[in-house]
Parts: structure tokens; C-alpha cells; sequence
């Protein structure tokens, strides 16, 4: 079995760390501190940590206050809540005057399970995407959150951080690298270009792997920041393997699928196919039967690969 690492202990443990390099690092939470792992931070460093209970809209205006104040506020609650329930607050007093705001979220997408369609957060990475001057980020393991969170401490302008319930399989070494806007190379192949993000990485993976054994060299990049999204390797990957699948744990409209493609219509169109959900909620079940059903499985990833090497063109043309 594949090793797996809780990515919401990555970022509470990296919270830490933060904290103790830099005073100004502040965290907030909305009453969900044990389920966020913020909790580790307000363990060591209580008067500055703020918990704003139930009230999500007064949680991301009070992080604004903060970084207007000079502090480096992170924010964190469930990705249902923020941005679903707090998007005004978001556009209104983070976006607009491009404050240094940092909402993590965690139990995004279907991967919270049992907790159904109340709790599943399938909209937020387009609501995120649709702020401008925000960067927009979902890695891919442990320790690539690590890394992510430490890159927007040290980088000016608003965060979303989209990070997962479950532990994920791990992708990455330790002292792996994480660059805000660049795409990352875990495999390499010709025939096909999958573009996977967030836990759907793994089961690109492990796509790639199973095609091999048919002959279809299939590359796959890690797509951890949708915005901004890097553009070049995207053209490339268009370019130099003539078919492209991306893969999310997001509606089909306006995540992963939706950017990429844009970018591919204008640089080098080619065939395309995406994996995501198709405008629905999802049911109450576990995390496996979900993405089973749903679509977003390592198999239903290798199908669209077959799907769309049906319309590619031949080299040469």
C-alpha cells in the first residue's frame, strides 16, 4: 500500500514553524481548530491566535483588519464555509484592496465523505479563481503543503489553500520544492499529458502507470497552483504531446478542467478531456465509493486518456 500523510498535521505543525520565525504570523479559526490543526498553533502562541467561533464573514473581515495592521493573518475553517458563505467579505475587504490575507481551508471537495453534500465543497476553487489578485493552491501531499504554506507566508497578496480531510498518498519527498506558479513534472511521456491536482495527483499516477503497460507514454504534471496558472507548461505540454485530461475533485465548471482549457485555446488547441464532477452534488458515502461513483478514480482517468488519444491527430499533421 502506498504511504499516506495527513496534510491538514502539515500545515498546523508548519503554522508552528512560522509562528516562531515571525512574530507578525497570526491565526484565526472559526471553532474548528481541532479539525483544521490550527490548534498546534494556538497551543504555542495563544494571544496570537484568535478564534472567531461560528462567524466566518467576521473571521476574513477581522483577518483584513489585521493585515492592514502590518500582521500576516491565515484564516482557517472548512472549505464549504470560506469562500461559500463569506464571499462578499472576500471580494469586498480582502481582493479589492489586495490585502496580505491567507485562508486555508480544509475538507475540500467530496473527500469529506460521509458528511455529504452540506459539507462537500465543490465550487470553491471557481469562486477562488474568480478573485482577482488572488493565488490559488492545492497540493498534492504533506509535503507539498508544507512547502505551499511557507511560500505564501513569504509572499505579498491574498491565499486560498485548499487542503484535503483524509490523509493523502505522499507524492513528495520531505525536502521537496514548492513554486507558486509553476506546473511540476512527475512524469514524463509523449503520447498524452495528464493534469492532475490535489488528490486526484496520485491517481494520475497511477493512471500513467497502468497506460505504460499499453503502450501509451503518458506524462503527468502536478498542477498545485491553478492560479496563477502556469500558461507555459500547459502550451507545451499541448504541444509536444498533441492530447490532454485533466483530473479534479471539482465541478467541471470553472476548476482545473476549465483553466487549462482556456489556456489551451489559446496557445496550441488539441484534443482535451476532463475528469471532474458534471453539475451535481454529491451523496452521502465514503470517500472510495464517492470517488468510484463520481468518476475520479485512476480507471475513469485512463478511460478519458483512451477517449481522447481516439482524437488526436496523427504526428506529422
Amino acid at each position: 500500500m502506498a504511504q499516506t500523510a495527513s496534510i491538514r498535521e502539515a500545515y498546523g505543525r508548519t503554522l508552528v514553524e512560522l509562528g516562531k520565525r515571525d512574530p507578525n504570523i497570526v491565526v484565526l479559526d472559526a471553532d474548528l481548530s481541532k479539525s483544521t490543526m490550527t490548534r498546534y498553533f494556538a497551543e504555542q502562541f495563544p494571544d496570537r491566535f484568535f478564534d472567531c467561533g461560528l462567524g466566518e464573514q467576521n473571521m476574513v473581515g477581522i483577518a483584513a483588519g489585521l493585515a492592514a495592521s502590518g500582521k500576516i493573518p491565515f484564516a482557517s475553517t472548512f472549505a464549504v464555509f470560506v469562500p461559500g458563505r463569506t464571499f462578499d467579505q472576500l471580494r469586498m475587504s480582502v481582493a479589492q484592496p489586495g490585502l496580505n490575507v491567507k485562508i486555508v481551508c480544509t475538507h475540500g471537495g467530496i473527500s469529506v465523505g460521509e458528511d455529504g453534500a452540506s459539507h462537500h465543497s465543490i465550487e470553491d476553487l471557481g469562486l477562488a479563481c474568480s478573485l482577482p489578485g488572488f493565488s490559488v493552491v492545492v497540493p498534492a501531499d504533506a509535503a507539498e503543503t508544507a512547502q505551499a504554506v511557507m511560500v505564501a507566508a513569504s509572499t505579498p497578496g491574498p491565499f486560498y489553500i485548499r487542503l484535503c480531510r483524509p490523509a493523502s498518498d505522499v507524492v513528495h519527498p520531505a525536502e521537496c520544492r514548492f513554486q507558486l506558479g509553476v506546473a511540476e513534472l512527475l512524469r514524463q511521456g509523449d503520447d498524452v499529458t495528464i493534469i492532475a491536482t490535489g488528490l486526484m495527483v496520485p491517481a494520475a499516477l497511477e493512471a500513467a502507470a497502468a497506460l505504460a503497460g499499453e503502450g501509451v507514454a503518458g506524462r503527468v504534471l502536478n498542477m498545485s497552483t491553478l492560479k496563477p496558472l502556469d500558461r507555459e507548461a500547459v502550451a507545451g505540454a499541448a504541444a509536444e504531446t498533441g492530447a490532454i485530461v485533466t483530473a479534479e475533485e471539482h465541478l467541471l465548471h470553472g476548476g482545473l478542467g476549465s483553466l487549462v482549457a482556456q489556456a489551451v485555446a489559446e496557445t496550441h488547441p488539441v484534443p482535451m478531456a476532463m475528469v471532474a464532477i458534471k453539475d451535481t452534488y454529491a451523496k452521502s458515502a465514503s470517500a472510495g465509493e464517492l470517488f468510484r461513483h463520481y468518476g475520479l478514480t485512476s480507471t475513469d482517468i485512463a478511460q478519458a486518456v483512451r477517449s481522447v488519444l481516439q482524437r488526436k491527430a496523427p504526428r506529422g499533421r
